[in-house]
């Protein structure tokens, strides 16, 4: 899932002078960072330690937990939606079949049951998988929470794309059928999917059409989060989300503000996984990044979004031994690179894409991005936290400054002497920008003149860069993009990236519409394989056959740089959302 990050746009020259001061301070943490003191006279438990274990543990219940947001999500809808953070904060009022454990660092990756009873059963190996879920599961109303309340949810959320697009579609895929099914708004009939079975109301059993041997996690998707079929109103679902969850929704602002409360009908004996503890949670959207930065160091917000300590405030923060004592910096899964359109001409050509490669200046993206603090540079596709990550580089160039030379004779190799394009970023991610920036003036050393486009996060993949034919039309060749996994492993990473089937007409996060016959083998290969080292090793070849067409240009191995927020406890810092803090049990000391 798209690791999203919103940053407040300054000038390139200002974050680079702010970042200069930065570029040596490493991300790990002292003696000296610990135990140092808040200033409101309680100490900080140092920096990284959210990484670790939770910060500020408590079971105290009351007060009002505020998460605040630079921009509107894609949907509140936890069918539509595919924002690391809105997985994040989604379990709050909406439980799928399974989640990931509450816990930091990589213990967060564990995968427990959530509206199930169990993990799923594998039979048929590895093509059929059958869940039971938990008695007396409950909806905000009181009405009893069914199997086929699951099975409606998948159904609308994959199959329905014309309607609900932002989600994967990993169900449409897999499942047996999925292929022509058209969803439960054109499909008016009881049975729904096939493959798709309902024995009993406690039972959900998927058929798949090959094996799938991570399955588990495909199900801890707010996919699978139950939809009563009768209150489902398709698009505008998202105005009134019937509650599953701990929490229910009190109002809801479209664009402005959304306030949940305890729902009453929650029962913790059938949830060992939430415990409720604020009275109320407000996300407050479209407020200042710088704002949000400053909320968050004063310790009356959280960062929904995750985007972590400002360029701006980087250098002071870091920089300060009781500030950093407060910060935890790691890896989330996440690469940001640059997607090259495979499908439109001169990038249809491979050499014109290793052009491209051999030009760019990554150190020049690096600062831009916010120094080695905020990343490392990436040579691959598969981040060092995922498993089948192999160091390789393909495009080595001096100081990974990029080599003009060699990317002009791959223009030549291409018939070419120059190209002119377009590069997509999102316009509400300065830093973003920043990168796109430093890029274009890498590619203007080889020949290659590339104009910036910018568009909103909410729209980027549902009517810009997201749509093969918008691209095709607006010439946009190369692509801004940050990607973190939607599970912890190769193909969670990969697919959604890299197979054919993964391109939509609209919601597609396949950017470099890559359908390569090899890739796409390897990749149904190696779900399909029970034995994980096997799996393993093909993501790697995975990795490397994906280079060897250029489709993307790795950038960083992205770090986030959290500023962990006094007055709120339960804090822990999990690799399964991208480093973010899990939203699940944040309660608040301030009544």
């Amino acid at each position: 899932m798209e690791g999203k990050q919103t940053i407040m746009r300054r000038s390139a020259l200002a974050a680079i002078a702010a970042i200069g001061t930065v570029s040596l301070v490493l991300s790990g943490c002292s003696k000296a960072d610990d135990d140092k003191d808040n200033g409101d006279g309680s100490k900080s438990a140092g920096a990284n330690a959210a990484t670790k274990g939770v910060v500020n543990a408590s079971d105290a219940k009351g007060g009002t937990v505020t998460y605040e947001y630079s921009d509107v999500p894609d949907s509140f809808d936890p069918g539509n939606t595919y924002y690391a953070y809105m997985y994040n904060l989604s379990r709050l009022y909406a439980r799928p079949l399974m989640t990931f454990k509450p816990a930091a660092g990589e213990a967060g990756n564990e995968l427990v049951p959530d509206l199930a009873a169990a993990p799923g059963e594998p039979s048929d190996g590895g093509k059929t998988w059958t869940y039971k879920l938990r008695e007396g599961l409950k909806y905000e109303d009181g009405t009893p929470i069914t199997s086929k309340d699951v099975k409606y949810a998948v159904e609308r959320s994959n199959f329905a794309r014309d309607v609900l697009s932002l989600g994967p579609n990993y169900f449409q895929q897999f499942l047996e059928g999925g292929d022509k099914y058209k969803g439960p708004y054109k499909d008016k009939s009881e049975k729904g999917l096939a493959s798709i079975e309902t024995p009993d109301d406690t039972t959900i059993v998927f058929k798949l059409n090959r094996a799938f041997q991570e399955f588990d996690y495909l199900v801890a998707t707010p996919q699978t989060a139950p939809v009563p079929k009768a209150k489902d109103t398709g698009i505008d679902y998202v105005k009134d989300v019937v509650s599953s969850g701990s929490y229910k929704f009190e109002s809801y602002e479209e664009g402005k503000q959304v306030v949940l409360v305890r729902n009453e009908n929650w029962d913790a004996a059938t949830d060992p996984l939430r415990k409720q503890y604020p009275d109320k949670i407000v996300v407050k959207l479209k407020v200042n990044a710088e704002t949000i930065d400053q909320d968050v160091q004063a310790g009356t917000a959280i960062d929904l979004g995750g985007t972590g300590v400002q360029a701006a405030t980087q250098a002071k923060v870091v920089n300060s031994s009781e500030l950093k004592a407060n910060t935890d910096n790691t890896y989330g899964g996440r690469l940001v690179y640059m997607a090259i359109n495979t499908k439109l001409a001169p990038f249809d050509k491979v050499e014109c894409r290793k052009a491209v490669q051999y030009a760019v200046d990554k150190v020049s993206v690096q600062t831009a991005l916010g120094g080695p603090i905020r990343g490392d540079i990436a040579t691959t596709v598969l981040p060092p936290d995922i498993p089948g990550y192999e160091k390789t580089d393909l495009y080595a160039t001096p100081d990974n400054k990029g080599d003009v030379a060699k990317a002009k004779e791959q223009l030549k190799a291409c018939g070419k002497t120059s190209i002119k394009t377009n590069i997509s970023a999102r316009s509400d991610r300065p830093q973003e920008i920043d990168a796109a920036t430093a890029i274009i003036d890498s590619l203007k050393k080889a020949g290659i003149d590339a104009t910036l486009k910018q568009y909103p996060s909410g729209k980027y993949f549902t009517d810009n860069a997201g749509v093969p034919k918008f691209n095709k039309k607006e010439n946009i060749g190369l692509h801004m993009m940050q990607w973190g996994a939607d599970w912890p492993s190769g193909y969670g990473f990969e697919q959604q990236i890299l197979h054919g089937d993964a391109i939509g007409e609209s919601g597609n996060t396949n950017l470099s519409q890559l359908d390569n016959a090899d890739v796409n083998s390897m990749l149904e290969e190696a779900i399909g394989t029970e034995d994980e080292a096997k799996r393993n090793s093909l993501y790697a070849e995975i990795d490397k056959k994906t280079m060897e067409e250029a489709a993307l240009v790795p950038l960083s191995y992205f770090k986030v740089l959290l500023y962990r927020p006094a007055g709120f406890t339960n804090l822990v810092s999990t690799a399964a959302f991208s480093g973010q803090y899990d939203y699940l049990n944040i309660g608040t000391t301030k009544k």
